[in-house]
């Protein structure tokens, strides 16, 4: 299994557009049967096996043994890799906006509960527990988030490779970038500071 599989081709990312392959994917870190990931996510083994196999023609996924049960052959797969990138280029050409919006959305979702359940998960008696929380607000122009998602990416790429070893003690990193709805934005023009003067008329003073 690799570290990072960076996704450039458009059928890559469009059999990831559905929620259910996602999970599909993420109990296939570790080599399981379609039966065993049915059972794991209360679906059928057919419909199990239906998403399998479009991310199996994706690439994204591998049949890295089979077993014979009861004289039925019976594959077992794995995720093709820890984590998944997409290319740039492919932003804005997959699918719907609304659909690629709900399946950001529902990753997002996915992936903070995961945060949650692994930092419940920590051992709050061992001596040490090293981590690290940060966050903040940017600003980015409509003309400029190509330019912003293409920074982040390169840069959390950079990080991914050179850490992405397999020595060493293991941890998570997660990015999560949303619109922020409890700010204000700017004023395009700010108020003046004190109120203008009232215009020359009847009971007003004449002006030197």
């Amino acid at each position: 299994m690799r570290d990072v599989l960076y996704l450039e081709e458009i059928e890559q990312a469009e059999a990831l557009l559905k929620p259910q392959r996602v999970e599909v994917l993420r109990q296939l870190a570790e080599p399981r049967t379609c039966s065993e990931v049915a059972e794991r996510l209360g679906q059928t083994p057919q419909r199990v096996y239906y998403h399998v196999k479009r991310l199996v023609e994706a690439g994204l996924v591998d049949l890295v043994s089979e077993r014979k049960v009861r004289g039925i052959h019976e594959g077992i797969y794995q995720a093709g890799a820890r984590s998944y990138w997409l290319s740039p280029r492919l932003v804005g050409r997959i699918g719907l906006r609304k659909a690629r919006d709900e399946l950001s959305l529902g990753y997002l979702l996915d992936l903070m509960e995961e945060v949650q359940a692994d930092i419940a998960a920590l051992d709050r008696s061992a001596p040490e527990l090293p981590s690290i929380g940060l966050s903040g607000e940017i600003r980015v122009r409509p003309e400029q988030r190509q330019e912003f998602l293409n920074d982040l990416q390169t840069m959390l790429q950079g990080l991914f490779t050179r850490y992405g070893g397999a020595e060493g003690d293991a941890f998570k990193l997660a990015v999560a970038c949303y619109p922020n709805t409890t700010t204000e934005p700017p004023a395009d023009h700010p108020e003046p500071a004190t109120p203008p003067d009232p215009p020359d008329g009847p009971g007003t003073p004449d002006r030197p």
